[in-house]
């Protein structure tokens, strides 16, 4: 990771360790000793499930844009992209491009295809969580007692979300934008680079035809409207019940609408393009959150430890474990991403 990531990532662990001191280590570890295993046990199992939920939409935008490939080989796959996408940040391209990448080798489609899937599947996300974010403004303001600033802050990232991803689209669909666009960033890209760039142009918009053919066939599919799509909803119900079940385990009940609140903020920050998966930075603001709700601060420090092992740091090692499986190219690429 560059200098200034580690800068951002230690002032986000920073914060993090600071709310532990002040909540009191010993408080969280007697919380975390309280702990229902059963309960945890549970919501170990539901990540589980959202696995084949993930593996299962993805496989859907892959059929969509006519990749022949069995679904037991795109878990790994899944959860390789989405331990890059948790040590990596955001800003430098996440995991879709590396999973991308696997899924054209080893279904031997043209890579324009397999990221076509890729974007479509995480664009799915988008629907879930405007939706959500509503309820979230709503209810910041009536439970969680948020400043003004505060929400003021999270209407605006919400308004510049949706046009980011209206713009995306269009530039998905719209060739002449997507060809002026394409035409920019490889002019950019010879004026800092010394490499030949005698065929980039040519490589860059039969790509970007290849990757609009695509995504016209995705949005034409009616199976990612009628089974992906609310597959998108499902998902991200089933990750708030996931820590609502981990509350359980404290003895403590906490509403969906507050759990849903702060998913939503958490999933905001982890958008932010210099935190690797918000480290630090989404741990402490669901603490800080859920505090303000009313959970006793030992509580919500113990019950957001348990959720980002299970959410955050079993998915990172499991998908670590599994990128040398796929060569030493794809150590390759993810080299070039820190």
């Amino acid at each position: 990771m560059r200098y200034h990531t580690w800068i951002f990532l230690a002032i986000g662990i920073g914060i993090l360790a600071l709310l532990v001191i002040f909540i009191g280590p010993a408080k969280i570890e007697q919380a975390l000793v309280i702990a229902n295993p059963l309960y945890v046990i549970i919501a170990l199992a539901i990540q589980f499930v959202l696995y084949a939920l993930w593996t299962e939409r993805w496989s859907i935008n892959i059929h969509a844009v006519g990749i022949s490939i069995k679904k037991r080989s795109l878990l790994p796959m899944l959860l390789v992209g989405m331990a890059i996408n948790n040590i990596t940040p955001s800003a430098r391209g996440g995991g879709e491009p590396i999973r991308a990448y696997i899924l054209s080798k080893f279904s031997q489609s043209p890579m324009e295809n397999a990221f076509a899937s890729v974007i479509a599947d995480r664009g799915l996300d988008i629907f879930p969580l405007f939706f959500l974010a509503i309820i979230t403004i709503i209810s910041a303001v009536l439970y969680l007692k948020l400043s003004f600033i505060l929400i003021f802050t999270l209407i605006i990232s919400l308004i510049i979300l949706i046009i980011l991803f209206l713009i995306g689209l269009y530039m998905s669909i719209n060739q002449k934008l997507g060809e002026r666009v394409t035409k920019w960033i490889v002019s950019v890209v010879k004026r800092f680079s010394k490499k030949e760039h005698s065929k980039l142009e040519k490589n860059a918009l039969n790509a970007l035809n290849g990757f609009q053919s695509s995504i016209r066939s995705l949005l034409k599919n009616k199976n990612v409207l009628l089974y992906a799509l609310p597959l998108s909803f499902l998902i991200w119900f089933i990750e708030i019940i996931r820590l609502y079940i981990i509350f359980l385990a404290f003895n403590t009940q906490v509403s969906l609408l507050v759990i849903a609140s702060v998913f939503v903020i958490a999933a905001m920050i982890a958008f932010i393009p210099l935190l690797p998966g918000g480290l630090g930075a989404v741990d402490g603001m669901m603490i800080i959150l859920f505090s303000i709700a009313g959970v006793p601060p030992s509580i919500s420090a113990a019950a957001t430890i348990i959720e980002r092992l299970i959410s955050f740091w079993m998915t990172s090692f499991i998908g670590v474990a599994l990128i040398p499986y796929y060569g030493s190219e794809v150590l390759d690429r993810l080299t070039d991403k820190f």
